[in-house]
């Protein structure tokens, strides 16, 4: 996989952000994650619920100039850097099918699964034993591919919201240990 390009603009809340926002409004605890923070609008969300919130991003210009500021923001691939256990992880994936990585913010490879199989694998090391991951992904990747391989990563996984849009369908998926 070849990267062509790094966009240094910040990745805007759009209907995947909100969807996902909506989903873990009640979620409470120690510690949460946001894998992929962008504008940092999830990151800010989860800091009402939960006592110490870190947001990774791949992209240094993205976490520099976040529309929605936060402590605690690391620059890494998914979790990589991370050596804390979370309560809550959670990722709006980059999900859609490409053939070519042009855009991390929403370029998720091969069938959608390329980059966010990396991003699961990064996660499932820092998911507390009772904690959960939720992350975004869209009926336009293969996300039947991305439950399967998570499950054989070692983690249940279910659908646990949908939402239809115009083009495509949001699909929010909960792992857990």
């Amino acid at each position: 996989m070849q990267i062509k390009s790094l966009k240094n603009e910040e990745y805007p809340p759009s209907e995947d952000t909100f969807f996902i926002a909506d989903n873990i409004e009640n979620e409470k605890g120690n510690f949460a994650l946001d894998i992929g923070s962008g504008s940092g609008y999830l990151t800010k969300l989860l800091s009402e619920n939960f006592s110490f919130v870190v947001g990774t991003d791949i992209n240094y210009e993205v976490l520099k100039h976040q529309t929605y500021s936060t402590k605690n923001l690391i620059c890494c691939n998914g979790s990589d850097a991370l050596k804390i256990k979370f309560d809550l992880i959670i990722c709006n994936l980059p999900y859609l099918a490409t053939d070519e990585i042009l855009d991390i913010a929403t370029d998720g490879g091969a069938d959608g699964l390329e980059i966010p199989l990396k991003i699961i694998k990064s996660a499932i090391r820092c998911l507390n034993v009772t904690g959960k991951f939720l992350f975004v992904t869209s009926s336009l990747s293969n996300y039947q591919e991305l439950i399967e391989t998570t499950k054989k990563e070692g983690l249940t996984a279910k659908v646990i919201a949908k939402k239809k849009l115009f083009f495509e369908e949001l699909i929010i998926i909960e792992a857990k240990k």
